[in-house]
This record gives structure tokens, C-alpha cells and sequence, in this order.
């Protein structure tokens, strides 16, 4: 395995007067309550994680479990109180202020839920900005912020000022330009919150297909369990600064470690999320019928017409080998099994 691109051991953010002296004395074990009673808040408590290169990780929780602060930690917007942070290797929290602007500039990008672009700016040199910052002529960064224009979708409107544009356009613009510097490592404070569900929809979608093109090392932070499930390689749920469990998002639906986590995934309709892989067994007889699904699948496109079968049916992958085996039961089970039965 290559080297984590993101690493985090033991980081606390505690905030108050004496949170280092506190920090110190529970010797790791904080107890959010007792340290709330001597004047000190607990933002982030014992988050110990690695993120990869190229995989998109998504922080979730209430507003106030400590995912916002422990982004601000990792980029380091607020210092951790406690803990070791390393991007690529580096650590973090060692880097003097002149290397810490030269990683901010040249290695992460972050889009917050406002998109704070400078209104008296077209779209094209609000896109051009952050490379003129970093010292790179006025005729490359504007070709450079052309080509991001068109990665985002908004060729035509590319003279267009912040004013003139609707929510979904401006968060568009905010994610060129925070791809304009090219980052390898990405932060994203609850983009799209702000946006009405049609047009935040639109973005997620147009984000997974810059992911896929781009593969950036990403760190999304957002209240709605559907928008992780959608996004995310693994989902992080946090609660009170604690990560309660960081998982892909079928085992966090299939196996919640934790009533908090549980109680998160029940309302969720399971036969979206869940791929057929997820829940196939081996291959158990011969007796298979005719119909074949993909593992890749996700459950809801081909429900019914396993459904419809006497037999198990054969789960195969890309080239059509038999992988595995579904039995219609299993379908039946795993949809509405999971569910409280108050519907």
C-alpha cells in the first residue's frame, strides 16, 4: 500500500482556556461532559483515520458533532490541540508558516457552502484569481481558468458576474476555481447545502463524473446521509467529536457499530444503496435459472427481475463469469428486514 495521503493519530481539538492543561491530565480519555463543567468545549476527541490517494471520503453528522472543526483541523485553519496530522507525509502540524501557505497554495483546494467569489469579478478572473496569486502570467492563468469554465459547465457564461449567476452556477464557479490550483487534496465543507434538491442533485452528479476524471484525495463534509451514501468510497459518522464509525457505505447500512449509527441508517431505503455483491452468497447449486444480474448492480434496477424467479439466481461479473448466487428471499429480506415495522 502506498503511503495515506491523509493521516490523522489521536487529533483533539478542545476549545477553551485550559484545554491543553485538561488535554493532558485525562491522558486521551475526554469525557466530553466533565470537560464541558470546567469551561471547555470538545470539537474533535481522539479522530484517528487515513484517507488514500484517490479516495473520497465523507465526514457526516448533526450540526455540532465536530465535522466542520475536524476539516478546519486537517487543513489547518485551527491548530489540533492535541494529536498528529500528516498530508503526504508531512507533518502538519511542524510546517512553519511559509511552508504551510506553500501546501495551502499548491496541494489542497477547498470549497466552502458559501461561495464567497469577489462580485466585481467575471467568472473568468474569479477562476484566474487564486493563479495569479500563486505568480502565474495574466494570459496563462486566463486559459488555464478557460479550461475549468469548460470542465464545470459553464462555457458561455464565462463573462458573466457572480450577481448574474443562480446559486447552482456560483458553487460552480467556486469549484473551478478551487480546481483552477490544481490541488491534489480536496476540502469540501457542505458544498451543495445550500442549493434547492434539484440543483444539488445536478451537483452531485457533475462531481462524481470531475471525480472520476480528476481522482482527487477527497475530504467532503455534509449533514445528509442520501448525499454520502451517493459520494462517498467510506463514510465517516461523527457525534459529539467522536468518529462513531468510518466504513463503506454498505456496512454502515448492513452493520451499523453503534445504536447512534443504527438509528442514522434505518430510514434508509437499503435497495439503493446496497450493490448485489453486497448481499450475494457463494454459488450454491447448479440449479440456477436463466436470468443473470451484475454484481455491480445496485439492488433496486434488478429487484423485480429477480423477484420474478422460482429459482436462485447467478451473480456475475464484467465478463460474465459466475461469481456468485442471489435467492429472491434474500432480496425480500434485505430491503425490508432491516426496518422497523412502523410503516
Amino acid at each position: 500500500m502506498s503511503e495515506p495521503v491523509i493521516k490523522c493519530q489521536s487529533v483533539y481539538k478542545i476549545f477553551g482556556a485550559n484545554a491543553e492543561r485538561m488535554l493532558k491530565e485525562a491522558n486521551g480519555n475526554v469525557d466530553a461532559k466533565t470537560f464541558q463543567e470546567n469551561g471547555c468545549i470538545v470539537g474533535v476527541n481522539n479522530a484517528s483515520f487515513e484517507v488514500s490517494k484517490g479516495e473520497m471520503l465523507v465526514v457526516m453528522g448533526l450540526s455540532g458533532s465536530g465535522k466542520s472543526t475536524l476539516l478546519r483541523c486537517i487543513s489547518r485553519l485551527t491548530d489540533a490541540t492535541g494529536g498528529k496530522i500528516f498530508i503526504e507525509g508531512q507533518d502538519l502540524l511542524n510546517l512553519n508558516n511559509k511552508e504551510l501557505i506553500d501546501l495551502r497554495r499548491n496541494k489542497m483546494g477547498m470549497v466552502f457552502q458559501s461561495f464567497a467569489l469577489l462580485p466585481h469579478k467575471t467568472v473568468l478572473e474569479n477562476i484566474a484569481f487564486p493563479l495569479q496569486i500563486k505568480g502565474i502570467k495574466t494570459e496563462e492563468s486566463i486559459n488555464k481558468a478557460m479550461d475549468m469554465v469548460k470542465l464545470v459547465g459553464l462555457d458561455g457564461r464565462e463573462n458573466y458576474f457572480p450577481r448574474e449567476l443562480s446559486g447552482g452556477q456560483q458553487q460552480r464557479v467556486g469549484i473551478a476555481r478551487s480546481l483552477a490550483v490544481e490541488p491534489d487534496i480536496w476540502f469540501l465543507d457542505e458544498p451543495f447545502s445550500a442549493l434547492d434538491p434539484l440543483i444539488r442533485k445536478e451537483m452531485q452528479d457533475e462531481f462524481l463524473r470531475l471525480q472520476e476524471k480528476l481522482q482527487k484525495t477527497i475530504m467532503f463534509i455534509t449533514h445528509d446521509f442520501d448525499e454520502a451514501l451517493k459520494l462517498a468510497d467510506r463514510i465517516a459518522i461523527m457525534k459529539d467529536g467522536i468518529i462513531e464509525q468510518l466504513d463503506t457505505p454498505a456496512n454502515i447500512v448492513l452493520k451499523p457499530a453503534t445504536e447512534y449509527v443504527r438509528k442514522f441508517t434505518e430510514e434508509v431505503p437499503r435497495e439503493k444503496v446496497l450493490l448485489i455483491k453486497d448481499v450475494m452468497d457463494e454459488i450454491t447449486s447448479d440449479d440456477m435459472g436463466d436470468i443473470k444480474v451484475l454484481r455491480d448492480e445496485i439492488i433496486e434496477n434488478v429487484a423485480e427481475k429477480i423477484l420474478t424467479q422460482e429459482k436462485t439466481v447467478a451473480v456475475t461479473d464484467g465478463k460474465n463469469n459466475i461469481v456468485g448466487s442471489i435467492n429472491p428471499a434474500k432480496i425480500i429480506n434485505t430491503v425490508f428486514g432491516g426496518r422497523k415495522n412502523n410503516h
